[in-house]
Order: C-alpha cells, then sequence, then structure tokens
C-alpha cells in the first residue's frame, strides 16, 4: 500500500499551577508566583507538540515514550524529551512541515514571551521560526484554566515525506 505523503497529527496536553514550581512554557521560564505541576518540567505546550509530533507518525503519545513512572524523566527538561521525539519521527522517514499550537492560560500574559518560544521550539527542531506558530489565549475565567488552576495547551503537526534525492 502506498501511505500518503502528508500526515497530521494533534496534541494536547493540561496541568495545574501549584507554588513552589517553575513555570517553563514552550522551552522558556516565565516569571510568575506558580509554576506547572509535573514529573518532567510539565512544559503543556511542549508536551502538547511533542504528542502532536507523536500521533502524526504513529508512534503513540508521549507517555509511552516518557513515562511518568520512570525516574529517568523526573524533573527532565522537556526540550530533551521533545528532541528525542522528532529524532524518532524523522528516523521513520517524516519531516516537520510546521507546527500550530495554542496555549490556554488566564495569567499571567504570555505574549510578550511568544518570540522567545517560537525562537526556542525553531531551534530545538532544526527549523525556521516560520515554521512554528504560538498563539496564546485565555478560557475567559471559565473553567479551571480561567480560574487560574491550570494551563493547557493544543498543537497541530503536519509531517512530510522528502523527495528521494
Amino acid at each position: 500500500m502506498n501511505l500518503p505523503p502528508f500526515r497530521i497529527g494533534e496534541g494536547w496536553d493540561v496541568h495545574a499551577l501549584v507554588p513552589g514550581r517553575r513555570l517553563v512554557i514552550g522551552g522558556v521560564e516565565i516569571p510568575h508566583a506558580l509554576g506547572l505541576l509535573g514529573h518532567s518540567d510539565a512544559d503543556v505546550l511542549l508536551h502538547a507538540i511533542t504528542d502532536a509530533l507523536l500521533g502524526a507518525a504513529g508512534l503513540g503519545d508521549i507517555g509511552s515514550h516518557f513515562p511518568d513512572t520512570d525516574e529517568r524523566f523526573k524533573g527532565a527538561d522537556s526540550v530533551v524529551l521533545l528532541v528525542e521525539a522528532a529524532r524518532r519521527v524523522r528516523e521513520r522517514g517524516h519531516a516537520i512541515g510546521n507546527i500550530d499550537s495554542t496555549v490556554i492560560a488566564q495569567a499571567p500574559r504570555l505574549a510578550p514571551h511568544i518570540p522567545g518560544m517560537r525562537e526556542r521550539i525553531a531551534q530545538a527542531l532544526s527549523l525556521q521560526v516560520d515554521q512554528v506558530n504560538v498563539k496564546a489565549k485565555t478560557a475567559e475565567r471559565m473553567g479551571p484554566v480561567g480560574q487560574g488552576l491550570a494551563m493547557e495547551a493544543r498543537a497541530a503537526v503536519l509531517l512530510f515525506r522528502p523527495a528521494a534525492a
């Protein structure tokens, strides 16, 4: 069977906000009184992108590759996990076309940090910055995110098979 040259993946993640943790989103540390709770650094955006990459390649999800029951990933830098997921995706013959993502957070204001997030993600994945899009939205004070109890992120990724050289 001849597979199509394009594949799309979708990712989603959510983490609770708690005191005593750094807030890292998109590989960028953001000053805030609260941080995201998780086994790793809990970078909600990079987790969603990692899930989208793995899903597009048919490789499962972040939990099957980097389980929160494995002590090797305790406190892990999510950039390292993203890079490893991308390596596995490329090993299967895929290239990354583009990433579109959204972080949903009531606070802090993320817009000033988006250029840094885009640059950090592009650098980690050896992409051009214009291949990486990050948007920030609030939850309009609704639900756990809107009440400042959590943050979530969503991502879509397009993979393609490069033409044979």
